[in-house]
């Protein structure tokens, strides 16, 4: 396990330092990601290496910066965190699953790994300051279409770790996760593992609709807690694909529930 308990001093926890913190925070990750587009991305893509070795230097590249903006909002007292098996991440064919409940959750896990896929929303292929990233780095739209899914699972067939959201967004505070079977159905065509990824942010911060500036009374702390692994096989050879993606997707649904409400009840 890694806690961070880097000291900070009293005024981190004041509210107003907390907020200056947080926009100086995101003011430097849209600059970083400006600064990738205009700048280092163009310089990498003048290193020699094939297709492969330049989506494995922006992928770096970018788990790096994410890393350096995590450690950024630790040290100005934006946030604290604690990491629960995150060594067993990272692996040939893995396929990573995890709630959704915050901004910044793929933040944290990409910048966990130095190369690893992810499955993004459709719109960060638009945005300013992350288009260049999301395709320097070969990330894969969430389009919605068959041919994520066989991207998706062809990425894992090729020994690339990816991180997946079930639930396609944030979850909304005070519900319950609701997964889509797409993964389920990744999972099963293509993943050696399945690894589940526990994330809790307490108290609630960053959610779905809420405006950076709206930060909590309180420091937020992460945790994140990787699961034992699920070995997609064992529910292949119960049906034929539509039923063995309901089963697989409904046990891991019922896991993270089960999951979460421990960790509610260990808090309360």
């Amino acid at each position: 396990m890694e806690l961070a308990t880097h000291p900070v001093s009293r005024r981190s926890d004041v509210y107003y330092w907390r907020l200056i913190a947080t926009a100086a925070s995101f003011t430097l990750f849209g600059l970083g990601g400006l600064s990738l587009r205009l700048v280092v991305f163009p310089l990498l893509s003048c290193l020699p290496g094939d297709a492969v070795r330049h989506r494995q230097r922006a992928r770096y590249t970018v788990s790096r910066l994410f890393w350096l903006f995590i450690r950024f909002m630790t040290r100005t007292g934006v946030l604290s965190y604690e990491l629960h098996g995150a060594e067993r991440l990272g692996r040939p064919g893995q396929m990573i699953i995890a709630n959704h409940p915050s901004l910044i959750d793929v933040v944290f896990l990409i910048g966990l790994m130095r190369d690893t896929n992810c499955v993004v929303k459709q719109s960060l292929w638009q945005n300013p300051f992350t288009r260049s990233p999301v395709r320097a780095t070969q990330y894969i739209s969430n389009d919605g279409s068959v041919d994520m899914l066989d991207n998706a699972a062809g990425a894992l067939k090729e020994g690339q770790t990816l991180i997946i959201f079930p639930e396609g967004t944030r979850t909304r505070p005070g519900h319950a996760p609701a997964f889509h079977r797409g993964a389920a159905a990744i999972a099963l065509r293509g993943a050696k593992i399945l690894t589940p990824v526990v994330i809790t942010v307490n108290p609630t911060s960053l959610t779905k609709a809420e405006p950076w500036y709206r930060i909590p009374k309180q420091r937020m702390h992460f945790s994140f807690r990787v699961g034992a692994d699920i070995d997609p096989q064992t529910f292949a050879v119960l049906g034929p694909p539509p039923k063995a993606s309901r089963l697989l997707n409904d046990f891991v649904h019922d896991y993270f529930i089960k999951e979460l409400a421990i960790d509610e009840r260990s808090e309360t």
